[in-house]
């Protein structure tokens, strides 16, 4: 069975992130944060990860992808976020520019359907 990781500090949208995947079929390992994300991946490695974006600090889904992708470059990440709605800022990881300083593969707004979600792990996991 195939291991996603979620990571995000809202309790109540890691909880029901947590059911819809594996709803959908995988089992999950939850992290309430960076810190505790990173304790973790010293250990045990995802066949993929997903993260919110603005935790601990505003970038830590960034750093987070940053130090996931160093040291298992292989696990395909997801960054789900509501910063776009919160900020009017906007990411995506279209370009090869933009995925040199992301590091995710896919960007996604908070608000994900679990139809569009489960497409989107198994094209990330090629299956």
């Amino acid at each position: 069975m195939k291991k996603v990781l979620i990571v995000d500090d809202d309790m109540d949208y890691l909880f029901q992130m947590k059911l819809k995947v594996e709803k959908l079929g995988f089992e999950v390992v939850t992290a309430d944060g960076q810190y505790e994300a990173e304790q973790l991946l010293e250990t045990f490695k995802p066949d993929l990860a997903i993260f919110d974006l603005m935790m601990e600090n505003e970038d830590s889904g960034f750093v987070l992808s940053y130090k996931m992708k160093r040291r298992y470059p292989d696990v395909p990440i997801i960054i789900a976020t509501a910063v776009t709605a919160e900020t009017g800022m906007s990411f995506a990881v279209h370009s090869e520019e933009e995925r040199k300083w992301i590091k995710a593969d896919l960007y996604m707004d908070k608000g994900i359907r679990g139809d569009q979600l489960h497409r989107e792990i198994n094209k990330l996991l090629k299956i």
